[in-house]
């Protein structure tokens, strides 16, 4: 899923291509991907952008009228910029949205059709798809304990749950709790200061640093290779890879569609943590030190 990083680069590509244009058409080509029916989508046409922002996972294109369409890319929905006159991508594209410059493709691979696109007027409208989570770029350490603190799960949990922080999802998490040294299975209620400061500087230091890889990648030019998995990531996706800091192999934990990746001897002082699945079928024969796989 596109996450903080992703969804900044997307939002400045538009902004620049877009803000100030005149939204000529709107096509839905994939009927479910629209989740609203009033205000009709073609209230949409004919009205000029006047912003493009970030609202945690979600692009939120602002018309004229008071008028706003809120992109949810989801897991595999991306956004293609095209020339005026290209053919969108055949079966993945869900919408596409003609301007005089281009025609902005809403595409999503695979088939279960997760991304959506909602079409709203007013502000408070917009403000009901705030899910509450703190922009983790601009929060001050001590509103980031507070918040932090104020529910106990794990640090995997807390980082990525919508309500507390804003934009963080698998794979970034991953990449910060390495940063910070810290267990993904942590509870946050057992932070000390040190933890939880060294926490706030990873969330910032990591996000910042692939917003500006992103930046320098794209030139740019419109996104085009948006993925969660990218060979300069320290552990995320790298299962059995050599950890960046101290070479041991990068281990992980598979549940539901996701697996949270990290290093036992960076972060969890040498021990495995267990998989559900795994641990419980190998048992005894389950190693419990990073040692035990030399």
């Amino acid at each position: 899923m596109p996450e903080l990083p992703d969804i900044t680069i997307y939002r400045e590509a538009l902004d620049a291509r877009i803000r100030g244009q005149l939204l000529e058409r709107v096509r839905i080509v994939n009927p479910f991907v629209l989740r609203t029916a009033v205000p009709p989508i073609t209230d949409a046409e004919c009205k000029r952008v006047v912003a493009v922002q970030r609202l945690g996972k979600r692009i939120v294109v602002a018309l004229e009228d008071d008028l706003f369409l809120i992109l949810h890319l989801m897991v595999a929905g991306r956004l293609r910029w095209l020339a005026k006159a290209a053919k969108p991508p055949g079966r993945i594209t869900l919408a596409t949205f003609g301007f005089a410059n281009g025609t902005l493709a809403f595409t999503e691979a695979g088939t279960k059709r997760r991304a959506s696109l909602h079409c709203v007027r007013g502000a408070a409208a917009v403000a009901g798809f705030d899910m509450g989570g703190l922009d983790v770029l601009e929060v001050d350490p001590a509103a980031f304990a507070t918040r932090l603190r104020s529910e106990n799960h794990t640090l995997k949990r807390a980082l990525t749950d919508p309500r507390l922080f804003s934009g963080i999802g698998n794979a970034y998490s991953d990449e910060i709790l390495h940063r910070a040294r810290l267990s993904p299975l942590m509870l946050t209620a057992r932070l000390g200061d040190d933890d939880v400061a060294r926490l706030h500087d990873g969330v910032r230091a990591v996000l910042a640093e692939w917003i500006d890889r992103l930046r320098t990648e794209t030139g740019g030019d419109f996104p085009e290779k948006v993925t969660a998995f990218r060979p300069e990531m320290a552990v995320h996706g790298k299962f059995g890879q050599p950890c960046p800091v101290c070479g041991a192999p990068v281990q992980r934990i598979v549940y539901a569609e996701n697996e949270c990746n990290y290093c036992a001897r960076c972060q969890n002082g040498g021990a495995i943590l267990a998989d559900r699945a795994l641990s419980r079928l190998l048992h005894k024969s389950w190693p419990k030190s990073i040692d035990e796989l030399g």
